[in-house]
């Protein structure tokens, strides 16, 4: 399985990915699950995949060589005029690969199906972050919906619920997001380091602000045992209930 957030900050966009893959108990390995498509001072793109290993693979393989290819030859995501058309080439392109090893269609629930956070700015428009459903269709991000999710997305939601902010520094939101994954890592043995991160500055139009955080890296390790140790406190300090 998989764990990906993508979050709107009036300053940007934070997106992050574990990098943990398995087809059993018994079979985990490392995958790479954020993906970036660039042209300086024109656009950045940034997209992460949950789902079917094979099908996230091949549809991200399409979509890099059609950038490559001929203008007039298919559709590219680096000469999409808009990131809503960026989002609908991406669905299209999901839909495509999905219909190839599923003959009898796409559905949510498919052995084949996969989940799809894009993300970022085109020049002259709006940086912002759309989530693609195996269908291929897909919705927005909104001031009241400020982040999506995908893959295993429970375990690390409520702290992004209580405490999300657009107001957040990207260095806040990173703290964020790594108490919300190190929550998920605590509960699903899916989830795993190496962890993928992406901070993108509104009109920037680049991709520079990237990093992987390793199983030993001390800020997160710092994060994951003074997030433990507060919970613990906080549960001591609160009233008794009794029975």
């Amino acid at each position: 399985m998989t764990y990906c957030v993508g979050m709107r900050l009036n300053k940007g966009l934070v997106f992050m990915s574990d990098t943990r893959t398995n087809a059993g108990f018994d079979n985990f390995s490392t995958s790479r699950k954020m993906f970036n498509w660039t042209v300086r001072g024109e656009r950045a793109i940034t997209l992460m995949t949950a789902g079917n290993l094979a099908t996230t693979q091949a549809m991200v393989s399409l979509l890099e060589e059609r950038s490559k290819a001929a203008k007039d030859r298919d559709p590219s995501i680096m000469n999409q005029p808009t990131m809503f058309q960026v989002a609908r080439l991406v669905g299209a392109t999901l839909k495509e690969v999905i219909s190839y090893s599923s003959p009898t269609g796409q559905s949510s629930d498919d052995t084949f199906s996969a989940s799809i956070i894009v993300g970022g700015q085109i020049r002259g428009g709006q940086p912002t972050i759309f989530l693609v459903y195996p269908e291929g269709n897909f919705v927005e991000i909104t001031e009241d919906t400020p982040f999506f999710q995908i893959g295993e997305a429970k375990y690390g939601k409520p702290i992004l619920v209580r405490a999300y902010d657009a107001e957040l520094s990207f260095e806040d939101a990173v703290r964020l997001m790594l108490v919300s994954f190190d929550s998920t890592v605590k509960a699903n043995l899916s989830v795993g380091l190496p962890f993928d991160l992406h901070v993108y500055e509104n009109d920037s139009l680049h991709t520079d602000r990237q990093v992987r955080i390793e199983v030993d890296d001390a800020t997160y390790q710092a994060i994951s045992t003074g997030w433990g140790d507060a919970l613990k406190a906080a549960l001591e300090h609160l009233p008794d209930y009794k029975v």
